[in-house]
């Protein structure tokens, strides 16, 4: 289909080449250098979409991130929801949607490429309009580090749009040679297609760069979709330019219905007539350029409709030579229209309101300067009522605002205000830079953007169709009851409203939002304010911000020395602490309950062995490390024998139990700590911050060997046979080698340290080897033990075997509000210590009531009922009905399973004065039905510790 509306010529698009496109399963043509919505409005499309809440016509409001109606949901070469059509550059082969409210998400991986990169330089500029590449310009010459970026695909900012000229050539004739001179200096960075979208302290800034050309495809030089550039300044020069600010009237929200220099850009820039018969509404001058530049492309302007009472005698006669009508005093009140405007409605003091027909209405209420990026960096605003405009009100250290971004709006000023901003900045620096004018300088004024400040045409009975925010929905009759809710803050009222939450964060709304409501609260504006501008400045995509952080990169996967070995034999995985641990090993045929009672059949009646290299290994050493190790366990450690190991217990600062494990005394002043697989970076953290910052008196360092030593639980009646026959040398003897005692050896030559100590409650031996030889120890221990039905086994059978013994598990049958205590482990207290942490805490009343949550088992009486992890358990309830609300909880299950050796489920929980319920009945309810539960002792298994020693 032909382009009805484009111009016969100008514009910076390539009209030698064409691209195909679809939207709405219409197929559509446009040129290299159009967004999807300049090459739709040449199609004559309009409505693109349909508002969120009301489902209204929407269409495009502006010509690039400030527009507030034209979101559409791309199709291919990837889904993308909710993105700007304005923003989107034309590619061959685009296939796009208008979006019904919402987008949706893709439902197939990105296989795209996102990544970052960092950048150090000595001035950054945000913005290559005439301020921007003024400012980039002046530092540059002086030889210093520049990165200039710029959110467009081509450098010139405002001048983009416009007919404008600098000393009598066209302007962008001068943007093309500053463009090509700072590309001859080597150290600066030009960076087109990059937004920063995020200000903060200390000159940093994020940037996003889109990384593909025209024809949808990754930039030549890179492999990645869209890069975020984190960038440290010494000094940050604003030149982020402003939004044209909309007027507020009754249906202001159909398709057709622009701001004034969002057409004037689609014109020059993309060679786009908007319409053909306009009506402009200003209260401004700016407005007028937009009104010639399409008339004299041939679009019929019936009417400029200006808010002030009088129009400047230049302005005037323009109008009358081309012969253009003004309505001076007067204000658009209402449109009329479908699925576009088709008549606006005029009201005029002392006079009938009277309707003027068009296909397209061009809006300016003013300019909004964007100080987004000043306000991220938490700089205070102010407002000037000339304007009618909120501007940067204080200085900033090493940040200035230049052009329009500070309230300059003509080009000879924006050039100026940027080279003096850059020449101080440079003074700051302690660098030296010319000060000569520029070409086209001159002393900024503020000539067209200033006018007459209204926010909104005044109608009490269409105030629900007055919209302030256009994608939102929201309207004055949002705003009126907020107001007459009694909120009085700005950011009390956008959260009310919704208004500014939307994908253009209010650039357009924000500030009218402020001045509709300073009207309804009879206060002034610049006492009202406007609610704070955060990141990021525009929508940023998840995947960008992830960067190459996605997928086995996103949460980083570890692995033990033997992990292909379990993964040739079948294991199934579970995530803990960033390892891959193997949960269960299932024979054909087997779910996992079967293959954990087959496991734990195996461990219980002959021999088992577990990977068990997850373990947190923390080597203590120094002359002070057993004084140490008390202060931090609640048992004594420095007692410990060389040679023997010891189960503790660490607690908080309030007593509570945060991790456990065992530690071995290496020598006299070493130490090995062992701590749970989840707790191994936690609690090398929490030693050291204890050791830097409360006693750093004590001569003890630490190093973490998690990952250098490999331990291999072997576990079982038939345990000692296997690790026997492997370690001839060693004496295993009870006597020779008895619980919680540890033996050196090696074999052939590799260093192995065996201990006896057991989370199973079995005979059993941790073999501890370096992760170079642990391959190879674990396929010798599997070889050793097959004459014995040597069975490996995972983390599931693991936790069946330690509940049995009623071993628990912190982080499952802890909760941040369990002591020792609560566990029935007062015996790991000590009573002879002066201090240790969490000590004082033991005393509270609290921590001393019998009530208190404690550790017990729960057996179901019909043994056979699995009961849910984290049930609720409550008391005993005659008939089996559970009473109405609020029903009073004892306390819940934290570990349940189904036991081969008991031949039932069986489960652990914690119960308020669970110790002294031991042998009640109360009740769990599962799936609407009360289960009735016996309170046991938490030991199931052998609670007389006979299989320790075999």
């Amino acid at each position: 289909m032909a382009a009805r509306f484009r111009t016969g010529g100008g514009g910076r698009i390539a009209r030698d080449t064409t691209l195909t496109f679809t939207f709405n399963d219409r197929e559509f043509t446009g040129h290299v250098g159009d967004t999807l919505a300049s090459a739709l409005l040449a199609n004559g499309v309009h409505q693109v979409s349909t508002s969120v809440k009301l489902r209204r016509p929407r269409g495009f409001t502006a010509a690039w991130a400030e527009d507030a109606g034209g979101l559409v949901q791309i199709e291919h070469p990837f889904p993308e929801p909710m993105l700007l059509a304005t923003t989107v550059e034309l590619f061959d082969g685009l296939v796009a949607h208008g979006i019904p409210g919402q987008g949706r998400l893709a439902d197939v991986p990105d296989t795209a490429k996102y990544d970052s990169t960092h950048v150090h330089t000595d001035v950054l500029v945000a913005g290559a309009g005439p301020a921007g590449l003024a400012a980039a310009l002046t530092a540059a010459r002086a030889g210093t580090r520049v990165a200039l970026i710029d959110e467009h695909n081509e450098a010139g900012g405002a001048l983009l749009g416009a007919a404008d000229e600098i000393d009598g050539r066209p302007a962008m004739d001068w943007v093309a040679d500053a463009v090509a001179e700072l590309a001859t200096y080597p150290d600066v960075l030009h960076l087109q297609r990059t937004t920063a979208f995020g200000h903060y302290d200390d000159g940093y800034v994020l940037a996003l760069q889109r990384r593909t050309d025209h024809l949808g495809a990754a930039a030549p030089a890179a492999a990645s979709r869209q890069r975020v550039w984190r960038i440290r300044a010494r000094h940050v020069i604003v030149a982020a330019g402003a939004h044209e600010r909309p007027v507020v009237f009754a249906d202001n929200d159909r398709p057709g219905i622009m701001l004034a220099n969002g057409a004037r850009t689609f014109l020059h820039r993309y060679g786009v007539k908007v319409g053909t018969q306009g009506v402009v509404f200003t209260t401004n001058d700016s407005a007028y350029r937009a009104a010639f530049d399409l008339h004299d492309a041939g679009v019929t302007v019936n009417a400029i409709v200006d808010a002030r009472p009088g129009v400047g005698q230049d302005l005037r006669d323009e109008c009358t030579a081309r012969g253009i009508t003004i309505h001076p005093g007067s204000v658009v009140s209402g449109t009329r229209g479908e699925a576009r405007v088709t008549d606006v409605l005029v009201d005029r003091p002392g006079s009938d309101a009277f309707a003027i027909p068009c296909d397209v209405l061009l809006v300016s209420g003013g300019w909004n300067p964007a100080v987004h990026l000043f306000s991220q960096a938490r700089g205070a605003l102010r407002y000037d009522d000339v304007l009618g405009a909120f501007l940067p009100g204080e200085t900033l250290d090493a940040v200035s605002v230049v052009g329009s971004a500070n309230g300059v709006f003509d080009l000879p000023g924006c050039l100026r205000s940027g080279r003096e901003a850059a020449t101080s900045a440079l003074d700051a620096l302690g660098i030296s830079a010319a000060s000569e004018p520029l070409a086209g300088e001159r002393d900024p004024v503020r000539a067209e953007a200033v006018g007459t400040v209204m926010w909104r045409v005044p109608d009490a009975d269409s105030a629900d169709r007055q919209f302030v925010d256009v994608q939102r929905d929201a309207t004055v009759a949002d705003l009126v009851r907020a107001v007459g809710a009694g909120m009085r803050s700005m950011e009390h009222i956008k959260r009310y409203t919704t208004i500014g939450t939307a994908h253009d964060q209010g650039k357009t709304s924000g500030v009218i939002a402020s001045g509709i409501t300073s009207e309804l609260l009879g206060v002034p504006v610049e006492d009202l304010g406007v609610t704070t501008f955060r990141p990021p400045y525009t929508p940023v995509a998840f995947a960008a911000l992830a960067g190459r952080d996605r997928g086995h990169l996103f949460d980083p996967e570890r692995v033990t020395a033997v992990h292909d070995w379990h993964v040739e034999r079948g294991a199934v995985f579970e995530d803990v602490g960033m390892w891959k641990r193997p949960r269960y090993y299932p024979l054909p045929g087997e779910d996992m309950e079967t293959a954990v009672l087959r496991e734990c059949a195996a461990v219980r009646g002959g021999v088992g062995i577990l990977d068990g290299s997850t373990l947190g290994k923390i080597d203590v050493q120094g002359r002070d490390a057993g004084q140490f190790l008390d202060l931090l366990y609640t048992n004594m450690m420095s007692t410990l024998k060389v040679g023997m190991v010891r189960y503790g217990v660490m607690c908080g600062v309030d007593g509570m139990v945060i991790d456990d494990g065992t530690v071995m005394r290496l020598a006299d002043d070493r130490f090995m700590a062992f701590t749970t697989t989840g707790g191994a970076a936690k609690i090398l953290d929490w030693m050291e911050e204890w050791l830097q910052t409360e006693w750093p008196h004590l001569r003890v360092r630490l190093t973490s060997v998690t990952e250098q030593w490999h331990t291999f639980p072997v576990v079982g009646p038939k345990s000692r046979d296997v690790v026997g026959a492997v370690f001839g040398d060693v004496d295993l003897g009870n006597d020779a080698f008895p619980f919680m005692a540890w033996r050196d050896t090696t074999l052939d030559g590799v260093h192995v340290r065996l201990a006896r100590v057991s989370f199973s409650g079995e005979l059993a031996y941790e073999v501890n080897v370096m992760g170079w030889y642990a391959t190879a120890l674990w396929e010798r221990l599997i070889a050793a033990g097959e004459p014995y039905g040597m069975t490996p086994y995972g983390t599931e059978t693991m936790h069946v075997l330690r509940a049995e013994k009623g071993y628990p598990i912190i982080g499952q049958d802890t909760d941040g509000t369990v002591t020792p205590q609560d566990l029935g482990m007062s015996w790991a207290v000590s009573k002879k210590k002066r201090d240790f942490i969490g000590k004082r805490s033991f005393t509270r009343s609290e921590n001393l009531n019998p009530l208190r949550k404690q550790f017990v088992g729960v057996l179901p009486t019909d043994a056979d009922t699995v009961l849910p992890e984290g049930a609720q358990i409550i008391e005993y309830v005659e008939g089996g009905e559970l009473p109405p609300p609020p029903v009073p909880m004892l306390g819940h299950v934290t570990s349940s399973y189904r036991s081969a050796e008991l031949g039932r489920p069986f489960a652990l929980a914690l119960v308020k004065g669970g110790h002294a319920r031991i042998g009640d009945t109360l009740h769990v309810p599962v799936d609407g039905a009360l289960v009735p539960v016996e309170v046991t002792g938490s030991v199931l298994v052998d609670p007389e510790g006979a299989r320790r020693d075999g």
